[in-house]
């Protein structure tokens, strides 16, 4: 992932840094090529911070978004992929698991705020063996403790771990246009239309067009992020009008796509 690609070549392993908190920062400017890590953990817990362009990141029963301005937090020993597209400015801070004790035991969005952001962006300028006390250290100790008091986001997806639900949700994700019925998806993956409402509830908490309509608005907040239009989005997710999906959009989000982005 070339988020790490800023760490120092004598600590390869951020698990290796004897600090409680390590930021590195990194831009990427590639704009066709895809970037990815696929499933590892850390005994650090890790906090992914975008500034610019659109992170994706996969754990056991769960799917999140991270767009610009956005976060997501994974506890240590968490196993997690990482997929990233386009040009992108992020961060990443590593935690200490003692450090990390009042921030969330599990993997969970972050709206972030922005004095956050700016103490992550001030951190990642300190050397990696930064002093132990002093400025630095106390910079560090107010970025551990702003993180605990984030509100969490709304871009998680759960994902379903049976292999017939999972074939539904690549069929989805490759055409999400497609406006088939509860029963049309049911008979594609060999199943009842009882049985995949009985399942997909027992694995996610959420009916078939609940989780449909996530992932739409995970999909639009990506394509958004990346230049797309609301009219390109719209016809992309199968919307019959832009106005219909700026609707969707809106009751979701609290606001319209526009906006969201300006944002």
């Amino acid at each position: 992932m070339p988020l790490l690609s800023e760490l120092a070549a004598d600590w390869a392993d951020p698990d290796l840094v004897p600090r409680p908190v390590l930021s590195i920062g990194a831009v990427v400017e590639s704009p066709s090529q895809r970037h990815e890590m696929d499933f590892h953990s850390h005994r650090k817990g890790e906090l992914l911070l975008l500034m610019r362009g659109v992170l994706t990141c996969e754990v056991a029963g769960g799917f999140w978004l991270v767009p610009p301005q956005g976060a997501i937090w994974i506890p240590g020993g968490v196993a997690h992929k990482v997929t990233g597209a386009g040009e992108m400015e992020g961060y990443v801070v590593f935690i200490e698991p003692e450090a990390a004790s009042n921030l969330p035991s599990t993997c969970c969005a972050v709206s972030t705020t922005p004095l956050l952001r700016e103490l992550v962006i001030r951190s990642s300028t300190l050397p990696t063996l930064y002093a132990e006390e002093g400025m630095e250290a106390r910079l560090t100790t107010l970025l551990v403790d702003e993180l605990a008091v984030a509100p969490t986001g709304h871009l998680h997806l759960p994902m379903p771990v049976d292999a017939r639900l999972r074939k539904i949700v690549e069929m989805i994700i490759d055409d999400p246009a497609d406006r088939g019925t509860t029963q049309s998806w049911a008979q594609r993956a060999g199943l009842s239309e009882r049985t995949m409402a009985r399942l997909l509830a027992k694995e996610t908490g959420m009916s078939f067009g609940r989780w449909r309509q996530q992932l739409h608005l995970m999909l639009a907040v990506k394509w958004l992020g990346i230049g797309s239009s609301v009219q390109q989005v719209a016809d992309r997710l199968g919307y019959e009008s832009s106005g219909s999906f700026v609707t969707m959009f809106r009751k979701a989000m609290g606001t319209t796509p526009g906006r969201y982005v300006a944002e």
